[in-house]
């Protein structure tokens, strides 16, 4: 299948026109179908905050059949207008290691978010991030019990910060999230920037969706 019709068999959960942009499809991750996409974006040093860069082909699989095999986590590929363009997940926060670093309140949903990088000879993409960003998060917070969006970006992470910054996240302070080793999952402590995005402030963004 050509990266130009990408997955185009896969049912979306969420499908977005955007005026100027294209055509938005959210697809949960197949970790087998997906992992040359995967494995590629996030071994590149510009994912050097996924912590990933050294995985093997069969780590970053396995990492994305565990994630799938969760109740609590899911991953999706957003793909514009049929070419894979960023990788997001959302998580429940109190099934998750923020979820010790702060007050987790009901209609909580986690998020983190890769955006991929530029189609050869692409260049510069103004908008682009903050306009994908805008599309998921109309997925995240569309379920009538999700209140408010949660990102806990590495605080060294400038890029990442001032993107949800502008999309209306509102900063709450840097938190330090636990080590985690067990045997499906290794995360190392990390210090974050918590910040919140309630659905009633993304509704009134710049980002919202048409309806």
């Amino acid at each position: 299948m050509t990266t130009e019709t990408y997955a185009a068999a896969r049912a979306a959960v969420h499908e977005q026109r955007i005026d100027g942009f294209g055509t938005v499809r959210v697809l949960p991750v197949d970790p087998h179908a997906d992992l040359d996409v995967l494995h590629r974006w996030l071994t590149e040093e510009r994912a050097a905050y996924w912590g990933m860069t050294g995985f093997t082909r069969q780590e970053v699989l396995e990492t994305y059949l565990h994630l799938d095999s969760l109740d609590t986590h899911h991953a999706f590929l957003a793909v514009k207008d049929g070419v894979p363009a960023g990788l997001f997940q959302t998580y429940e926060p109190g099934a998750d290691r923020v979820g010790e670093c702060y007050e987790v309140r009901p209609g909580d949903i986690g998020v983190h978010l890769f955006i991929g990088p530029p189609a050869p000879g692409g260049g510069a993409r103004p908008g682009w991030s903050s306009t994908l960003l805008g599309a998921f998060l109309a997925y995240a917070l569309s379920g009538p019990d999700r209140r408010r969006a949660v990102v806990e970006p590495d605080a060294r992470n400038t890029k990442a910060v001032a993107l949800l910054t502008r999309q209306g996240f509102v900063p709450a302070g840097d938190i330090v999230l636990p080590r985690i080793d067990l045997p499906e999952v290794q995360l190392p402590e990390k210090r974050a920037r918590l910040a919140f995005l309630t659905r009633e402030a993304f509704g009134k963004g710049p980002s919202a969706p048409s309806r």
